[in-house]
């Protein structure tokens, strides 16, 4: 019984304990910014990255004026590109731009926005539009700042999307030279941008082997073995000259 009467103590001890702590992180208000600043840092520092939001929340509340608010929004802006979470680094960019960046900031700043676009895209194939803006975004960049510090590594940046754009394209002009449309095919090889790039030249990147068994090796898609190589039952008034192997469109 006394083990028992023990147990039950612990018990409610723990439960009181842990209640206590999530009441704490609930009713904190009202405190000087350097303390939102310091839970902010301490945060990040442990990974919470959530929480450090919250205490940002907090510090752009009650200190709307303070001098620590445009630190604190780039480090968050940088934290969250680190975390590869860049939308929300995008967010709080846009934040820092809009309301603190002066002229030199503000080109730190915008180099960061088109850099956590570019890191978005691991595989550009799944999101053709992000890559164009990111595109617009990296020449618009080099307009704005034509002596730039980071101009070649945004123009580095925007070669290797318009590469990554005109595999895409290729891609699929594949797709509608397999289901029998070559006026298609042809308009989506004609968007190659950059005339001054050597397209021939350009080696398509390697799909990792454990990836390619979805998505295909870059050349076609996983599921090619599916679409016959006989003519179209999409393109059903294709006709196929007796001289000539190649198809011609309606």
């Amino acid at each position: 019984m006394k083990k028992l009467h023990i147990k039950t103590l612990l018990a409610f001890l723990t439960l009181t304990l842990l209640l206590s702590s999530c009441a704490k992180d609930l009713e904190e208000y009202n405190k000087p910014a350097v303390y939102w600043y310091a839970k902010i840092i301490e945060s990040i520092s442990e990974g919470s990255i959530d929480k450090a939001d919250n205490y940002y929340s907090s510090l752009q509340g009650e200190h709307i004026g303070s001098p620590l608010l445009p630190e604190a929004t780039m480090i968050l802006a940088i934290a969250h590109m680190h975390y590869e979470e860049y939308l929300l680094s995008e967010h709080f960019l846009n934040e820092y731009i809009k309301r603190y960046a002066n002229a030199n900031e503000k080109e730190f700043a915008e180099f960061l926005k088109i850099k956590a676009k570019y890191m978005a895209l691991p595989n550009p194939r799944r999101d053709q539009a992000l890559v164009n803006e990111a595109i617009v975004a990296a020449e618009k960049f080099k307009t704005n700042y034509p002596n730039s510090m980071y101009y070649s590594i945004v123009d580095t940046m925007a070669t290797n999307l318009y590469m990554a754009d005109a595999a895409l394209n290729e891609t699929i002009a594949g797709l509608y030279d397999r289901i029998d449309k070559p006026k298609a095919a042809t308009y989506y090889r004609a968007k190659k941008p950059e005339p001054w790039i050597v397209w021939n030249e350009i080696d398509r990147a390697n799909t990792p082997w454990y990836k390619e068994w979805f998505e295909g090796d870059g050349t076609s898609s996983w599921y090619a073995y599916l679409i016959p190589d006989t003519q179209s039952v999409v393109s059903r008034n294709s006709v196929v000259d007796d001289n000539d192997t190649s198809k011609i469109t309606e």
